[in-house]
């Protein structure tokens, strides 16, 4: 499976923060998030691993009781059912990981 580049076919997860499925096979999926400067992802948890990657922006990524500064070109593995969420400091672009698959966020 290959990706083209497209501004086309985000969702709105939440306000002012978008989801855009990039591939994805048997084992793994990857995400292209955009999040405005100002929103906030709620703490969650979900059974998936999830690694991140932040192409741009600034954000502060929390897990559990921790909160970490994350800048252009780091990035985090968050185990499966660990909670966690983030605040946008920056407009920002994040590409996410998580295996196994999410079924929700298939195409």
């Amino acid at each position: 499976m290959f990706y083209k580049k497209s501004d086309e076919g985000y969702n709105e997860a939440l306000e002012g923060i978008r989801r855009k499925t990039l591939v994805y096979g048997e084992k793994t999926l990857m995400c292209e998030f955009r999040l405005d400067k100002g929103k906030t992802l709620p703490m969650h948890s979900h059974p998936h691993e999830q690694s991140g990657y932040l192409v741009s922006g600034r954000i502060n990524m929390i897990v559990e009781d921790e909160k970490f500064a994350v800048g252009p070109g780091e990035g985090w593995c968050i185990k499966g059912n660990v909670e966690h969420g983030a605040e946008t400091l920056e407009d920002s672009v994040i590409v996410e990981v998580f295996s196994p698959v999410r079924e929700d966020y298939l195409p």
